[in-house]
């Protein structure tokens, strides 16, 4: 059975997940307290991190890798365009996320709000709090307008790139960080992702100490 250790809000988790979910392939999650560093973990990925993919007797890790490795054989569908020019844009658009957004917006907000509790680090640091919520609009609108020319994040066809901003957006949604009246667009890309039943584990998790809002699991959100 694939095993993939996990933590409920981690974006690089998640976008493992939809992948994974939306391929059809079953998997077995299993809730890694990766910040204490077991032993056993450690031995599956050095660097300490989650996403980790028991799969084809390998362990795999990092989250990219992991769904650039899910592309090469069957089954499909396909999450990266076919041409080099379309890959380059899906490719553009993941690391966007995975890096800038993550900087700016995912770890000022969702690492401050929840991990530091679940890990025992303390409490929010205000300043970056404060520079998660005002980072987060100019990332929104800058999906707008992308999706005011495409209807995918990266074009015509849904990608990669389109999980990869669910992910993180899904994470800070959890926790009622996400303005979807700033943009119509955005709103309804969203609401099209949502409405996958690759979405639906994501939907239904529950982290303790953290219940997620009313409209979290509302597809007419």
């Amino acid at each position: 059975m694939n095993r993939l250790f996990h933590v409920p809000l981690s974006p690089f988790c998640r976008k493992v997940r939809l992948v994974l979910a939306e391929k059809k392939i079953e998997v077995e999650l299993v809730e890694e307290r990766y910040w204490e560093q077991d032993p056993d973990f450690m031995r599956r990925n050095p660097a300490g991190k989650v996403p980790v993919l028991r799969m084809d007797g390998r362990a795999m890790s990092e989250s990219q890798a992991i769904c650039e490795y899910l592309e090469e054989p069957p089954p499909t569908p396909a999450l990266m365009p076919g041409s080099p020019a379309e890959r380059y844009e899906a490719r553009r658009i993941v690391f966007w996320f995975d890096d800038k957004f993550h900087h700016e917006v995912t770890s000022k907000l969702l690492y401050e709000r929840v991990n530091k509790k679940i890990t025992g680090q303390g409490y929010p640091e205000s300043r970056n709090v404060k520079s998660g919520a005002q980072k987060i609009k100019f990332h929104l609108d800058y999906m707008g307008w992308l999706l005011d020319q495409r209807r995918w994040l990266a074009g015509d066809v849904m990608t990669l790139a389109d999980f990869t901003a669910a992910a993180h957006l899904s994470c800070l949604d959890y926790i009622s960080d996400v303005d979807w009246n700033r943009n119509a667009n955005v709103k309804d890309w969203y609401a099209k992702i949502k409405s996958r039943p690759a979405f639906r584990g994501l939907l239904a998790d529950q982290v303790s100490g953290f219940p997620p809002p009313p409209h979290y699991a509302d597809l007419d959100f």
